[in-house]
């Protein structure tokens, strides 16, 4: 769902919580992987970058559009970034029961699963594979699935995802107009409803990608894990934890989405001359 490279670099000025809080949430940050989430996030970008060259500009993406892309997706920064706006968000709240669920071995072994299908993913045959997987697990009504089917609801996933990927559209465009692609003559208007018109469609994509994700993921995990897993995630802790992920996500590659507009809007300036 997700250039503002020099932006970026100069967003990370969010107050810090306390220090003993502080070091709470940098512990909670690395039990719950997001350095290797964001490590994937940031390959998955590159490659997204290089999707938006062949389909926005007349001719193939040149190796400066690639630097660009790399640069727009610095891990560094997006990891500073996101550990930031990560720790603010969790300022004031009790963290003790998340740390206990995720420094667990359970917890642990979930978030390694969950790290481990997400780099599979990477690989377009295993996305494939996965997606034929849950379409027949839900098909068949398969106990795991339906599991996972819980899961999702309760955790608002398919909504949250969809808000934060027409979000990140809509940055994008913005970022397109800020660089001067259509010469003033794309409306806020006309942006807001080409944006909503993707809605079922990012709505069915993200649907299909949550299941298969989460189908794959969690095949190794007992019944008991992962209804454990459900149970925490119905309580105020794992609300908590729940909307802070999707919070510093959604902020970071709104960001992102907008630099990267404006980089290609003047990719296609430059194509142009």
């Amino acid at each position: 769902m997700f250039m503002r490279f020099a932006t970026l670099a100069t967003a990370i000025t969010f107050a810090m919580p306390a220090v003993a809080q502080q070091s709470e949430t940098n512990e909670l940050f690395d039990l719950l992987m997001l350095p290797d989430i964001i490590s994937i996030m940031r390959e998955e970008g590159v490659s997204y970058g290089d999707t938006i060259g062949q389909d926005l500009f007349a001719g193939a993406p040149t190796a400066e559009w690639a630097a660009t892309v790399e640069r727009i997706y610095d891990y560094e920064v997006m990891e500073g970034m996101v550990r930031a706006d990560f720790g603010a968000s969790l300022e004031g709240e009790d963290l003790t029961p998340i740390l206990d669920f995720f420094g667990s071995e359970q917890g642990q072994m979930i978030i390694g699963l969950e790290v481990s299908a997400r780099r599979a993913l990477l690989d377009d045959a295993v996305e494939d594979a996965a997606k034929d997987a849950a379409v027949i697990g839900l098909a068949d009504e398969n106990p795991r699935m339906m599991q996972v089917v819980e899961f999702v609801d309760i955790n608002n996933l398919i909504e949250t995802n969809v808000e934060g990927a027409l979000n990140s559209n809509l940055a994008f465009y913005a970022g397109l107009v800020d660089g001067g692609a259509f010469d003033g003559a794309l409306t806020e208007d006309q942006i807001l409803t080409d944006v909503w018109s993707q809605e079922p469609e990012i709505r069915l994509s993200t649907t299909e990608w949550i299941n298969s994700f989460l189908f794959m993921a969690y095949q190794p995990l007992d019944d008991a894990d992962l209804e454990a897993y459900i149970a925490f995630s119905q309580t105020e802790a794992g609300g908590v934890i729940n909307r802070t992920m999707f919070d510093s996500f959604d902020r970071l590659f709104t960001g992102i989405s907008r630099s990267l507009g404006r980089a290609a809007a003047n990719e296609m300036t430059m194509q142009e001359l």
